[in-house]
């Protein structure tokens, strides 16, 4: 977690690690994720992953071929002068474009936390019936309900080489409670990473201990 997007880094180890257990995994490993596919790869440059996008919204399969369900950019587009405007009058919000998606993020000013579901939920209105409002953690979402974390991990274990192998989604956001639910449907593993472990599910308590475990896979 970090102040704002930009402001997250990625720990030194962490690209290296991803490389070796992809590689140890017959290629495998796919990131699956609220950022775009693009910020994705700048965080774990030079490499590039197979990787959902946008909550699922945008999709990179083993091979490079790039798929996208729901909203192109321009559906979007009624709402993003209304919340640029709504974040120009109120300091500490903080819109973040992510062409097919629409993030207002609070975490620098809770307090506007009604605000910012109050104003999204005006500009729903104006948008595309399959639209839908996605929270977060401190941050609320407008995207298209066609895709989402779990219709993207349901595309991977289709496709080599992903078909065929037990799933372990490692996940930290609400976004990622529809995924958890598919993994542990067709007998994968789900596990959550944060301070307050769940009954029968994976666990582990932060990202440092993430790293270890990935480690000790990758070995």
């Amino acid at each position: 977690m970090a102040p704002t997007p930009h402001a997250v880094h990625v720990h030194e180890d962490l690209t290296p690690l991803l490389a070796r257990l992809s590689r140890r995994l017959g290629g495998s490993v796919a990131l699956v994720s609220g950022r775009s596919i693009a910020d994705l790869d700048i965080l774990l440059h030079p490499l590039h992953f197979p990787a959902a996008g946008i909550h699922g919204i945008e999709r990179r399969d083993a091979r490079g071929d790039l798929h996208y369900a729901g909203l192109a950019p321009e559906d979007l587009e009624p709402a993003r002068a209304e919340l640029r405007s709504f974040v120009a009058r109120h300091s500490g919000l903080l819109l973040e474009d992510k062409g097919r998606s629409l993030a207002l993020h609070f975490r620098l000013a809770p307090e506007l936390e009604s605000a910012a579901y109050a104003i999204m939920e005006h500009v729903l209105a104006r948008l595309p019936v399959e639209t839908h409002v996605q929270p977060g953690h401190c941050v609320i979402e407008i995207k298209s309900g066609r895709a989402n974390k779990r219709t993207a991990i349901e595309q991977f274990m289709q496709e080599p080489p992903f078909a065929g192998r037990v799933p372990i989604f490692v996940g930290d956001d609400l976004t990622d409670r529809d995924g958890f639910a598919y993994v542990e449907s067709i007998g994968g593993h789900a596990v959550l990473v944060g301070p307050d472990p769940e009954e029968g599910r994976g666990w582990l308590p932060d990202p440092a201990a993430v790293r270890e475990w990935l480690q000790n896979l990758a070995r």
